[in-house]
């Protein structure tokens, strides 16, 4: 069992419940793309009972959606209910806000969207806006430079942390690449706490240009595509990045951050810090998303993982080659 101070604990529940009160909008949207598709509809055509890829059946999405379905399904599922008449008008019209809104980033849309089943990649702001979050930060300074302080600001909260209460993940390595690491703040706070330790910083170049000047001298910058190569280095850190990427794309992003890391014997690992869905360990759920991550790190070439979930939210994954 990983201890950690009372405060420490204290502060990452109160970020728990930020997140939670932030992010509460998402389950009016949910139950507005669940209306949008009659989703009830299908369970009660079943007997009251269906699996997911029997009610994508019903609604006429394709197997390729299943994923995004389980997830709505896991927002809206509350448990068993006996209220047998219709809501459906009096919701239609109390949630007509959440479905229109750019917030909803068309789910309902991306559901129904007839996507090529062998490269069911694009996601929902994609389909919407038609094009990626990452193209919107390069062409407009002031989104770009939200995106950025919001990261770095979220970096020195958690590393302030990480480094108190389980700063051992660092121990007896030499150099560190921190991959897609935006500004630096993870970096800096990372190299201030170990002077000897060589720090990397790669993202793309627009980013790195407007990474402030750092007065830590283990700390440098390099402009780069994760997608075409990293910098060597004993240790990679991935923080709050694969959650962006589909299943495809994080197996090229691991093969290319095992291609850049050392050995096991000699100290070679990846950092990840990410969540990992119902990582409490009293929950069932446990293992079905172990089983997700699973998959991923062993079509990368990975050996063997930790997952430790000690940072609200997210846990601390370590992945061995």
């Amino acid at each position: 069992m990983v201890l950690i101070s009372e405060d420490s604990r204290e502060l990452l529940q109160a970020h728990v419940e930020l997140w939670n009160q932030t992010y509460s909008f998402m389950k009016s949207v949910a139950l507005a793309v669940a209306l949008d598709l009659r989703i009830a509809d299908a369970i009660h055509c079943r007997g009251g009972a269906a699996t997911l890829s029997q009610i994508l059946g019903e609604i006429g999405v394709r197997p390729c959606k299943l994923p995004g379905l389980h997830r709505i399904m896991r927002v809206l599922t509350m448990g068993e209910s006996s209220a047998t008449a219709s809501l459906s008008p009096m919701l239609n019209h109390v949630l007509s806000p959440f479905r229109d809104s750019p917030l909803s980033m068309g789910l309902t849309a991306w559901f129904r969207h007839d996507e090529d089943e062998q490269a069911p990649g694009m996601c929902p702001f994609t389909l919407m806006y038609g094009t990626t979050l990452w193209e919107v930060c390069r062409r407009d300074d002031a989104i770009n430079a939200l995106f950025n302080n919001a990261m770095a600001a979220d970096s020195n909260f958690l590393m302030q942390i990480l480094l108190k209460e389980f700063s051992e993940v660092f121990h007896g390595i030499d150099s560190l690449v921190d991959v897609a690491g935006g500004v630096g703040g993870a970096t800096m706070a990372i190299a201030a706490a170990f002077p000897c330790l060589k720090c990397t910083v790669l993202d793309l170049p627009h980013v790195v240009a407007k990474a402030p000047s750092s007065s830590i001298g283990n700390v440098q910058f390099v402009g780069g595509d994760m997608f075409e190569s990293i910098p060597p280095a004993n240790v990679v850190l991935l923080k709050w990045i694969l959650h962006d990427w589909s299943n495809d794309e994080c197996i090229k992003i691991l093969k290319n951050c095992k291609q850049a890391i050392a050995s096991r014997d000699a100290g070679g690992k990846i950092i990840i810090i990410d969540v990992v869905v119902g990582s409490d360990s009293s929950d069932t759920k446990l293992l079905e998303t172990q089983q997700e991550w699973k998959k991923i790190f062993l079509e990368a070439g990975f050996k063997d993982y930790n997952i430790m979930p000690i940072l609200g939210l997210r846990s601390i994954i370590e992945l061995y080659p």
